[in-house]
């Protein structure tokens, strides 16, 4: 069935498609979001304390029984299927990720933008890896920050400006890039395990500040009138819902913002399986609705607002853009794909402190920026990059209560030990940048298909020399920090594993595969997430990353949202064609 055309279709309503989908229709054009997850919001989440269902099942994620994606290692091997959310889990429903995530949301720095001109100057191009693909964006901090500083006072993020117009702020992180004005909402409040942290980084000579957040400090009224209460420090964070809608997520934001227009059409249960276009510009996409149907939604704009890995996998099923070719370098579509370096730290164990770790909020953290990115000098340490240093307090009553290791898995002495170490365990880590290598991207997998018959995206990834002497450096300072903070024992590991492990739960943070740049021979889109070849179609969304630098990447997720919602509205209604 043909429906009638629209101004414009959102594929996936979390946090970019809410974006977009409120800028549009305040500019009076029509849009239709189709989400393929069901509908939810606060009122589903006034019961959702269940680690069972949220923790460990993740039933806010993408089923994988549905659609997963199959990992190999490298070239040479053959990619298997992930059966179940392990290493990182895409959102499913209305607000997608947005609703589930951990709330932590960072500005990238200067540096990060143009990361290879800027490594090329400082150490020149012998210092880069022959197979390290690393990119600058197309686009600086400067251009950017008016878009990271909407983003901040839609959502209410809460934290403390380090860098005010070019003036260093105390108690900020003061490697930040300069930002027109502080956060809208004051810092969160400073738990227990903060404090220890920020006195040993202190000693240590580093520069602690608390991490900006995605939960209300207090009551909060933003631009668009919608008006939020402050979190109540439940503990229950990332894979959960917010009963009282203090964690910012698109639900209680800009989804509201953008129905209340009357231009929002919303339609869950909806799997888009094809963008259909005529080799130049998309006419719409195909989806089944909730009963199975196919249905033909006709569009003038097509806006890819899904997760990383959904919108590389849509245009590679929809023949859209070169297919990146690994071997020759050639292609675009699913280059550079990244994710985030874990492995340097671990968890202290504290006899004399009671972290009362069931209270936190979401995004809650005391971290230090000296050791990430480019902040320190790498000349003779055989690696780039770095990681932000921060701690999280394992909070849930069954998943986070950890022991140390060669205890019993049962039993007396086991419930003697949960009892004895959770209250004083704290964990420590830093969280490090993943750059881009020639062999490492997306495409689809030549054996394996989803539920609908079409090709599951295959990834191919795997940690790199770069990275396991980068987590050595950071484990080596990590073991001196919770020295410092008086740790009676900790499991700093310090160490990657042999390969990327597809099991276990990291992070979220998978990036690239449609990524921007400045320069069609090397990207996919341009600085406001425009194809290059297709006018009328925007990706947007963590795909855009050319590689990933040591932070979250939700902030600049929404930032780069705002940008292309001003494109389209201010650029592109009205002069319709390349932006770029």
């Amino acid at each position: 069935m043909k429906l009638s055309k629209v101004d414009a279709v959102c594929v996936g309503v979390g946090w970019t498609g809410g974006i977009l989908a409120a800028e549009l229709t305040k500019a009076g054009m029509s849009v239709v979001g189709l989400e393929r997850g069901g509908p939810r919001g606060r009122e589903n989440f006034q019961h959702g304390h269940d680690e069972l269902r949220y923790s460990v099942d993740k039933e806010l994620a993408q089923d994988t029984s549905v659609e997963t994606w199959t990992l190999r290692h490298s070239l040479g091997e053959r990619a298997l299927p992930l059966r179940r959310v392990g290493s990182f889990a895409p959102g499913s429903g209305i607000g997608g990720s947005g609703v589930s995530w951990s709330g932590q949301t960072w500005r990238f720095t200067p540096r990060d933008f143009e990361i290879r001109s800027r490594t090329v100057r400082r150490y020149g191009e012998r210092a880069i890896p022959a197979d390290m693909s690393i990119q600058d964006w197309g686009i600086t901090y400067d251009e950017l920050e008016p878009y990271y500083d909407r983003f901040e006072y839609m959502a209410g993020i809460a934290g403390k400006a380090g860098n005010i117009r070019g003036r260093k702020v105390p108690g900020g992180n003061p490697f930040e890039g300069p930002r027109a004005r502080d956060y809208p909402v004051p810092r969160l409040i400073e738990t227990y395990a903060g404090s220890v942290l920020r006195k040993a980084a202190d000693d240590l000579g580093y520069s602690p500040f608390p991490g900006p957040a995605a939960a209300l400090s207090k009551r909060y009224t933003n631009p668009a009138g919608i008006t939020r209460e402050s979190c109540t420090y439940c503990g229950f964070t990332g894979h959960f819902g917010c009963r009282v809608g203090a964690k910012s997520d698109p639900t209680v934001t800009v989804i509201p913002e953008a129905m209340r227009t009357g231009r929002f059409e919303l339609r869950t249960n909806a799997t888009v399986v094809e963008i259909l276009h005529d080799g130049t510009h998309a006419t719409g996409v195909r989806y089944y609705d909730a009963a199975g149907r196919l249905r033909e939604q006709p569009a003038d704009l097509v806006l890819l607002t899904a997760f990383t890995l959904n919108n590389c996998r849509l245009l590679l099923l929809s023949g859209m853009g070169t297919p990146y070719d690994p071997t020759t370098g050639a292609g675009v579509i699913g280059k550079n794909y990244t994710y985030q370096v874990d492995g340097a730290g671990g968890a202290a164990y504290f006899r004399d402190k009671d972290f009362k770790p069931y209270m936190t909020a979401c995004g809650s953290t005391v971290a230090f920026d000296d050791l990430n990115g480019d902040n320190f000098d790498h000349t003779g340490l055989g690696f780039l990059g770095g990681g932000l240093v921060k701690y999280t307090t394992p909070t849930l009553p069954i998943g986070d209560v950890g022991v140390p290791p060669g205890t019993p898995t049962w039993g007396a002495e086991w419930k003697q030990a949960i009892r004895q170490y959770y209250p004083h365990l704290l964990i420590v880590g830093a969280q490090g940048e993943s750059p881009a290598y020639r062999d490492h991207f997306l495409d689809l997998d030549p054996t394996y298909r989803d539920a609908n018959g079409l090709p599951l995206l295959r990834i191919t990834f795997d940690w790199r020399r770069n990275e396991r002497e980068m987590v050595r450096f950071l484990g080596t300072k990590l073991k001196e920090l919770v020295d410092a903070m008086g740790a009676d024992f900790a499991m700093s590991v310090g160490e990657l594993s042999d390969h990327y492990d597809g099991a276990r739960y990291q992070s979220t943070h998978n990036c690239g595969g449609v990524i921007m740049g400045a320069d069609p021979r090397d990207s996919a889109v341009n600085n406001y997430l425009q194809m290059w070849d297709y006018p009328n179609v925007f990706v947007v969304g963590a795909s855009a990353f050319p590689q990933n630098p040591g932070y979250n990447p939700t902030g600049t997720v929404c930032a780069l949202a705002y940008r292309a919602a001003d494109g389209i509205v201010n650029k592109y209604r009205t002069k319709p064609g390349p932006l770029v």
